[in-house]
């Protein structure tokens, strides 16, 4: 079975499930969306009118949030479980979204300089390579579009198992390229699903390379001093399970004025 397969089976189960990450989006959530969407300040202050994605993110939270703040939302995912919950929920809310499913490295199905906003939660660990989801990203974003995106921080996926001294112990190389392995420490896994450990050089050089220029980066806590071992906010006191990455897209312009110049010397 691929990976594709796999995960596909996963996330329609964790649907079916109600899952943590399955949640709808509140009445007092979309009385604030874009605040329920984004505390940090990187959207703009309206997006009504825009032309959202919503990669990777079914689940009748993301994409609902951003149609009733107003703008134009396509939610793409590989579950159509997931897409299924975006479609009811637009429904009872009397807005309107796009539901399309697909792989987030294949957006062939879109035209280029589609969209205004690419917003993509947790979701490229199930993915091998980075790099091709990045370039599908810029291809569809128009000339200064905002890709918001989340990613587990490959050190949290690096651990295996809690010692006996409540130690968190890294039992996958750094450089494992292959699907992870079956773990002990299942704190920030899904079961049953197929994940991949991306490095710092693939989470941003490669988004810099694919014509992205980084405006702010964070790494959202999930850490209390107070947790017990064995509770998933007490592994988050020890490495941030999360990073978040705001991003722009360059300008035809600014990407030729970035171009590294030939220098000739004079014969």
């Amino acid at each position: 079975m691929s990976h594709l397969d796999a995960n596909e089976k996963v996330w329609n189960r964790l649907a079916k499930e109600n899952s943590q990450f399955a949640k709808v989006a509140t009445d007092e959530e979309c009385a604030q969306p874009l605040l329920a969407l984004d505390r940090r300040g990187w959207l703009p202050g309206s997006v009504k009118g825009m032309d959202v994605l919503c990669l990777a993110s079914g689940g009748g939270w993301q994409s609902i949030l951003y149609a009733v703040a107003g703008a134009n939302v396509t939610v793409v995912d590989i579950s159509p479980e997931m897409l299924k919950r975006d479609v009811q929920q637009a429904s009872e809310r009397n807005v309107h979204v796009k539901a399309v499913q697909a792989s987030m490295d294949d957006l062939s199905q879109f035209e280029t300089s589609s969209f205004d906003i690419v917003h993509h939660p947790v979701s490229s660990c199930y993915i091998p390579k980075l790099k091709p989801v990045y370039e599908e990203v810029a291809r569809v974003l128009r000339g200064s579009g905002l890709y918001i995106s989340q990613h587990k921080q490959p050190t949290s996926l690096q651990i295996t198992e809690r010692d006996q001294r409540n130690r968190y112990i890294l039992g996958v190389s750094y450089y494992h390229n292959d699907p992870l392995p079956a773990v002990q420490d299942t704190a920030y896994r899904e079961e049953g699903s197929v994940e991949y450990l991306h490095r710092w050089e693939e989470l941003v050089g490669e988004l810099c390379r694919s014509g992205f220029v980084i405006e702010d980066f964070s790494e959202p806590r999930r850490g209390d001093p107070k947790a017990k071992p064995g509770d998933f906010r007490h592994r988050g006191m020890f490495t941030a399970p999360y990073v978040r990455i705001k991003a722009r897209r360059k300008t035809l312009v600014e990407q030729e004025s970035s171009a590294p110049s030939i220098w000739i010397p004079e014969s």
